[in-house]
């Protein structure tokens, strides 16, 4: 596996392991519906959440939140809109993203919560 990809799939289990701390039970992790995916799907009795975490390691230039796009941001809602019906959830959703940076001595982890809304296309 690419280095790459091993650390992302290193800040998904940051972020896993984050919205469990917080006492969300997760639903999903890379869920993947045609061309769409959600890292992580998480939810309380009141909401479900979905996350999008980027990964970084330290010496990255780029914050791991700028690199949510307006584009990343439409896929996201269309992937949530696609599982909301395809589960028939009822429950209100959020968009949370989660910032990790991976360190020689560790990790550094930013959570957003309602980091975004969907967009009006």
């Amino acid at each position: 596996m690419a280095k790459h990809n091993i650390t992302g799939k290193l800040g998904e289990q940051v972020a896993k392991e984050l919205m469990e701390q917080k006492g969300y039970h997760i639903l999903e992790t890379n869920w993947y519906s045609g061309k769409y995916e959600l890292d992580l799907i998480a939810c309380n009795d009141r909401e479900i959440v979905f996350v999008e975490v980027k990964t970084r390691t330290s010496g990255f230039l780029e914050d791991p939140f700028d690199a949510v796009s307006d584009r990343k941001i439409r896929r996201t809602v269309a992937a949530a809109d696609h599982y909301i019906k395809k589960f028939d959830i009822d429950l209100e959703a959020r968009f949370d993203i989660i910032g990790v940076i991976v360190e020689s001595d560790g990790t550094q982890v930013e959570h957003i919560e309602d980091a975004f809304y969907p967009p009006l296309w």
